[in-house]
């Protein structure tokens, strides 16, 4: 008889739940203020659904700007009252910005202070409902793990870090030479008999199996999975998991049959798909060089008195398929900074100007590579162009690291907006993971939601 499973949420269907019910509070709010007050600015009907339409189209753009759906985040309060603020205003004033899709401004200024508020009450409403109700022990997803005493630790601090819902609650050894009981964090190896047992006192939900070595996967051990399988507990391999959660791609665990697992996206040979790519490159550019061209007067300004010498830079990169091309970028560290050789750029990096640390947190000193997508160099979205010397080193250490090559490098990308800035080899290992992802996955879908990720990062000022 199959197992009756304990309620959970998935990391997708919580994110889909939190922007449904964002959505559905909202404008269940508006409708009710409507009723109880004198409020005609917003109205839910068959006449104006439109403008529903389009406040929900707001919301959910500047609630993925402002961080609303990152589930570490949203299981904390503090960060989210500041969060839903931020979204509300911002929703708020593009709502008004915008009349030919949206009402006229009303002659009655308190009805855009109605607006306003009940947004920011339904949010806030909802919200403490999620952290209090949802985000709460008994909807984490509780899994037990199947690996390698010495693999476990990195894999429970990689699955936990990225979804604080998705709880390993124990793990079975597969040392074939250990026999006594581990205990690791707050977790005890359970051992291959045991296994009913360990599944039906912590509830789990799901098996992950973790093993890299065939030989720990005995007959004896695949017999009890597919019991448990046949008792209606999910089972699935820790690869397919990794890069479901953490959206990169685990390099370190599939060396063996990395032919077999990673496969391009189709959007890589997608016509279609690389001319809209190629197209938004070229818009980009052109509003990033406006942009840039009318701050200038004042990053000059800056310049000459903080930073008293080039404003430009050049620099060597690798670009696609190997070749090198030179990168445009705003001067951000003192002249001869590399009088001594090639370095990696380290956190306070005191080579680093007051003002060129101005340029770097807001990416002001991005805004030339612009000239580089222009040229067909660089792409908006892409894998971070680095340099020779750094690429020679980290491609005799880090396997697959020469396959971020295959496509163009970026001004932007997945790696940039969710990876820290590289300053050692295991970093680097890090953001290699982000951007096998999206050459791997790489969609339009894809490219927004960095390009929202890279507004985020810039207006919270989280450049480095």
């Amino acid at each position: 008889m199959a197992k009756k499973s304990n309620i959970h949420f998935d990391i997708s269907e919580r994110k889909v739940l939190l922007r449904i019910f964002d959505i559905v509070s909202v404008l269940a709010l508006l409708y009710a203020v409507g009723l109880v007050f004198d409020f005609d600015y917003f109205k839910i009907n068959s006449t104006h659904w439109f403008w529903s339409i389009v406040l929900a189209l707001y919301l959910t753009i500047f609630a993925t700007i402002f961080e609303l759906y990152n589930l570490q985040k949203a299981s904390r309060f503090e960060i989210v009252v500041q969060n839903v603020i931020l979204t509300s205003s911002a929703t708020v004033l593009f709502y008004l910005l915008t009349p030919f899709y949206t009402p006229e401004l009303p002659d009655n200024r308190l009805q855009i202070v109605y607006l306003y508020v009940s947004i920011n009450v339904a949010l806030f409403i909802w919200r403490y409902a999620y952290i209090t109700l949802i985000s709460t022990p008994r909807f984490f997803k509780r899994v037990l793990l199947v690996g390698n005493i010495n693999e476990v630790k990195e894999i429970v601090e990689s699955l936990q870090k990225v979804d604080p819902n998705y709880k390993v609650m124990g793990f079975i050894d597969t040392e074939p030479n250990n026999t006594q009981a581990v205990k690791l964090f707050d977790l005890e190896s359970s051992s291959i008999e045991s296994v009913s047992d360990t599944i039906k006192m912590h509830r789990i939900s799901e098996i992950v199996v973790a093993s890299l070595h065939p030989e720990a996967m005995t007959v004896y051990l695949y017999n009890q999975l597919i019991l448990q399988l046949k008792n209606g507990v999910p089972i699935r391999e820790y690869t397919q998991v990794y890069e479901e959660i953490t959206h990169r791609v685990p390099i370190q665990y599939i060396d063996r049959d990395f032919h077999r697992y990673f496969t391009f996206s189709r959007g890589n040979q997608n016509k279609l798909y690389l001319f809209f790519h190629r197209m938004l490159d070229l818009l980009f550019s052109i509003i990033g060089l406006t942009f840039g061209s009318l701050i200038s007067p004042f990053l000059l300004i800056g310049n000459l008195f903080a930073n008293r010498g080039p404003f430009f830079y050049t620099q060597v990169r690798v670009g696609k398929n190997g070749k090198h091309f030179r990168m445009f970028k705003l001067r951000s560290m003192v002249i001869d900074a590399e009088k001594d050789g090639a370095q990696w750029a380290t956190k306070k990096d005191i080579r680093v100007t007051r003002f060129g640390r101005f340029l770097r947190r807001s990416r002001f000193d991005e805004i030339p590579q612009f000239i580089n997508v222009l040229k067909g160099e660089m792409s908006v979205i892409g894998p971070r162009p680095e340099r020779p010397v750094f690429v020679e080193k980290l491609s005799k250490k880090i396997t697959f690291y020469e396959v971020r090559h295959l496509v163009k490098p970026g001004v932007t990308g997945w790696a940039q907006v969710n990876a820290k800035y590289g300053m050692t080899e295991d970093d680097a290992l890090e953001k290699l993971q982000y951007d096998l992802y999206y050459i791997k996955r790489s969609n339009l879908f894809l490219d927004i939601s960095i390009v929202i990720k890279t507004l985020s990062t810039i207006i919270f000022f989280r450049g480095q």
